[in-house]
């Protein structure tokens, strides 16, 4: 009995042995005949449910069309996601040259609203803190102003920096010279690696405070850019700098209209200011009375200078721009005024007094059409006078033009700023990335 079971048990080990390799061999090595080939599927509704049924050995799957659509749209999503991969990292790539500017001057404020056309947060100009940001050519800049931005209590996050100071009188330079201090320190302890600063220099170009420390005399600054028509720029690591319009009266960035082109304007011309003793501009004032050219004219004289202006008399100034063919220029302390950039917002025709003023300023190993050598170089359409006795010809003559030739000198006059603020900007961009950025010389 016991004989007779171990032999069952045997028999059935063997059969199941046999069985295992038999499956076996016909999941795997079966020769296979080939699958006939699927017929075209009718998309007319019930018939085509019929062929499906037709088919015979062959299964139908009826998500077969919505499994193959979403593996396109799968394989559409990935190489989308590989595209936008690559772009961002060449976009980092291009934008991986970082400049913050710090701006500690007014003139700052030209720089990134008016030449750049950045904005900033908050737009409230009597904020503690603002900031902007915005990519141009290889480099991504970044703008922080207000009280607030001091030495150490803000985020250095470049390692190429601009210093925006002022250097107009001597307590401005005592204020400068802590900012050029901090800088030094953060190149010191390699925080950053290059400095530029932009300069609102003093109105007689007494600015040898700074020579020292620009890194062609031991210093450490690579680049300067500074106002008025300095003696010491070289086109090489010092440029002038237009000085732009008064940001620190809140003079906005203007945008040219279809009135401001082609409007009458009421006045023949514009001259409101302070009145020096013993200046041209007393000349000025004496000559439009005596001809009675003062009634033709928006003639609105102080005798002492005002830092700020009140709302009236900022809003009777933009309106003289605005209504105003011509607006004079006279010298001040130097002959660069913001005078000439705001009567050039509104498409007024700066008239200039085109003589040096006493100081050092004068012409430089570059320019050598001192005063005003950098608007000339530009090519401003103004009218330059060398004496205010030429003004009641010119208004004489003023009187007699066409409305379609003023139409024409103010387009003219607003395509020739743009193009200034343009060819600035551009300028700035290519003088750092020039000077920062390593060279491609093997």
């Amino acid at each position: 009995m016991r004989g007779a079971r171990r032999w069952l048990c045997s028999a059935l080990i063997v059969a199941y042995g046999l069985f295992s390799l038999y499956a076996a061999y016909t999941v795997f090595l079966w020769p296979r005949r080939p699958a006939a080939p699927r017929p075209h599927r009718d998309r007319r509704g019930p018939r085509g449910f019929t062929d499906h049924v037709a088919l015979g050995n062959e299964e139908w799957n009826p998500w077969d069309a919505d499994e193959k659509n979403e593996l396109a749209a799968s394989q559409q999503r990935y190489e989308a996601n590989v595209k936008m991969i690559k772009y961002a990292r060449s976009h980092l790539e291009q934008t991986s040259f970082r400049v913050q500017i710090w701006g500690k001057a007014a003139i700052g404020l030209y720089l990134w609203q008016h030449i750049f056309g950045g904005h900033l947060a908050p737009a409230d100009v009597t904020a503690q803190w603002r900031e902007g940001s915005q990519k141009a050519g290889k480099t991504y800049f970044s703008f922080l102003t207000g009280p607030s931005v001091v030495p150490g209590y803000f985020s250095v996050e470049a390692e190429h920096v601009v210093l925006v100071l002022n250097g107009r009188e001597p307590a401005k330079i005592v204020y400068a010279m802590q900012w050029l201090h901090y800088a030094q320190t953060l190149m010191e302890t390699r925080k950053i690696q290059h400095v530029a600063v932009v300069l609102l220099g003093n109105e007689q170009c007494n600015n040898a405070w700074i020579q020292p420390y620009l890194k062609r005399n031991g210093g450490f600054v690579n680049l300067l850019f500074i106002t008025y028509d300095c003696a010491f720029v070289n086109e090489e690591d010092t440029f002038q700098w237009p000085l732009g319009v008064a940001t620190y009266r809140s003079f906005p960035v203007v945008e040219p209209n279809w009135s401001m082109l082609h409007d009458p304007r009421s006045y023949l011309c514009n001259f409101l200011g302070t009145v020096y003793k013993n200046s041209s501009r007393e000349t000025l004032i004496k000559i439009l009375k005596q001809d009675g050219l003062d009634k033709l004219c928006w003639i609105a004289a102080r005798e002492q200078w005002q830092p700020q202006e009140t709302n009236e008399s900022f809003k009777n100034y933009q309106d003289a721009l605005l209504q105003s063919d011509l607006t004079l220029c006279p010298v001040g302390i130097n002959t660069e005024c913001y005078r000439i950039y705001e009567a050039c917002s509104y498409g007024s025709l700066p008239v200039i007094e085109d003589v040096m003023t006493p100081g050092d300023c004068g012409n430089s190993s570059t320019y050598h059409s001192a005063p005003l050598q950098l608007l000339k170089t530009m090519g401003a359409p103004f009218i330059f006078i060398k004496n205010w006795k030429e003004l009641p010809a010119i208004l004489e003559k003023e009187k007699k033009v066409s409305i379609q030739e003023k139409i024409q000198r103010r387009k003219k006059l607003l395509e020739w700023y743009r193009n200034f603020k343009a060819w600035m900007k551009q300028k700035f961009i290519n003088t750092l990335e020039n000077s920062f950025l390593p060279s491609d010389k093997g």
